[in-house]
């Protein structure tokens, strides 16, 4: 579809939402005068509701989390809960929040960013002292959370939030149809005491709900929570392409029905359409996923396993992606000596990556390695820009004269820049290796007429 194709959609969906959902509130949990303050951020994030559909007013900043809530989490489990004999889900909001995403959506530079922030981040939190992030929500709800997200990033302000629930996942990507992805790797694990069981085969595949839940819990690799971070960033790459197909019209009554029942947000109906109809117009390229740089704990340092935030790092992103200016451009001379540039091939040719890795060098790029392969074949490569590094990937992009540039964290974690290569790299060595053989100038051919 093209933009026009979206505006219409979003539109459509924007106008059916406001009038489902217009009389039945979205807030789900009571928030303390105290706690709505949090958010309180004084100038209002979008226009009314008049004669046409609302739009934002301001870069808007939103906490979105994922909560999974077993029936042993709760004081008070519902009957069908208790005498199953395993820990069930439950459909609540009062549990360890999984997944945590900061959204920005700016519509002054019409970009999208989406910041994930790992559930083992180890931070400061009030009434618990240093430990895992994801117990905020747990101990104090939303506002919590936000009070400590923003502390985490230097004060970064959140306006608003969103909880959903597993369940709420499941049934939302069964209601868009379910969800085309690439599975990296078999995954198989079991978990009788939940009633998980996880059994996917690495290849492209169309996930229902509970395979997509099954695909974004798993976690047991040597990435572990960061690993599943990565997919989830996939995950959401993809339902982004898929959800503008005009197919998703004709699902809307069981999307509305998902929102309602299992979404908890202080977002008033016009700011949900606003935010909805920004993002279903934010092309591709505009959309970028960053993750909270730090590093893995080592297992003498504490007897839980952390992801430890490197702070400078953060100040860095916080000020390039989540500052009050318009321009995302870097805060730094771009040096390409300096740039750790990580090489994931796809297209199991060793001489294709020597021949990168010896470009890379000639064109300044001395800080070059080779990662795992990427087991996605890929047609095009991918330029990653892994700490949202945009100049040094556009650099490396404009260099090779291919490639699409992509601000996402699923590249090598050591990386600023990943580049995931493609077949279009070996049909350019093709043809590069055509034109010297038919060059009547060449050397071989000169030294022949010669003698």
């Amino acid at each position: 579809m093209g933009l026009g194709g979206v505006a219409i959609a979003s539109a459509t969906a924007g106008a059916m939402l406001a009038v489902s959902l217009a009389s039945t509130p979205l807030l789900q949990s009571e928030l303390t005068a105290e706690e709505a303050e949090v958010f309180d951020q004084g100038d209002r994030i979008s226009t009314g509701m008049n004669f046409r559909l609302p739009q934002l007013t301001r870069p808007v900043n939103i906490l979105v989390l994922g909560v999974k809530v077993l029936s042993s989490d709760v004081e008070n489990p519902p009957e069908e809960a208790l005498d199953l004999g395993y820990h069930s889900l439950v459909n609540s909001f009062e549990g360890l929040s999984d997944t945590m995403l900061l959204l920005r959506f700016n519509p002054e530079t019409k970009q999208l960013v989406m910041l994930s922030i790992p559930r083992d981040t180890r931070t400061y939190i009030d009434g618990l002292g240093e430990t895992k992030l994801n117990a905020a929500n747990a101990y104090g709800g939303p506002a919590l959370s936000a009070e400590s997200v923003s502390d985490l990033l230097g004060g970064v302000s959140i306006d608003r939030y969103v909880r959903i629930n597993v369940q709420g996942v499941e049934k939302l990507i069964d209601a868009l149809g379910g969800v085309t992805v690439y599975v990296p790797q078999d995954m198989k694990y079991t978990d009788e005491s939940q009633h998980l069981y996880i059994d996917l085969k690495q290849g492209e595949q169309h996930l229902n709900g509970e395979q997509a839940m099954q695909f974004l819990r798993f976690r047991y690799d040597e990435k572990g929570d960061i690993g599943r971070v990565q997919r989830q960033q996939s995950l959401i790459r993809s339902m982004q392409e898929q959800a503008l197909s005009p197919a998703t019209l004709t699902r809307l009554p069981q999307i509305l029905s998902v929102i309602q029942s299992h979404v908890d947000t202080n977002l008033a109906v016009e700011e949900l359409v606003a935010l909805m109809g920004f993002a279903a117009q934010s092309d591709r390229s505009n959309v970028q996923m960053l993750m909270l740089p730090g590093d893995f704990s080592a297992p003498e340092d504490y007897e839980a396993s952390y992801w430890l935030p490197n702070l400078n790092q953060i100040d860095e992103v916080v000020s390039q992606y989540f500052g009050t200016g318009t321009s995302y451009g870097s805060s730094y001379d771009f040096d390409p000596g300096y740039l750790r540039v990580a090489i994931q091939d796809s297209t199991e040719d060793p001489d294709a990556v020597d021949n990168l890795v010896n470009a890379l060098y000639d064109m300044g790029y001395s800080n070059v390695y080779i990662d795992n392969s990427w087991s996605e074949p890929l047609s095009e490569t991918r330029i990653i820009a892994q700490q949202g590094n945009v100049e040094g990937a556009e650099a490396i992009q404009q260099a090779l004269g291919l490639g699409e540039v992509r601000i996402e964290s699923t590249g090598s974690l050591e990386s600023d820049v990943t580049i995931q290569l493609g077949r279009d790299w070996l049909q350019g060595q093709s043809s590069s290796d055509e034109v010297d053989g038919d060059d009547p100038y060449s050397e071989e051919q000169y030294d022949s007429e010669q003698y």
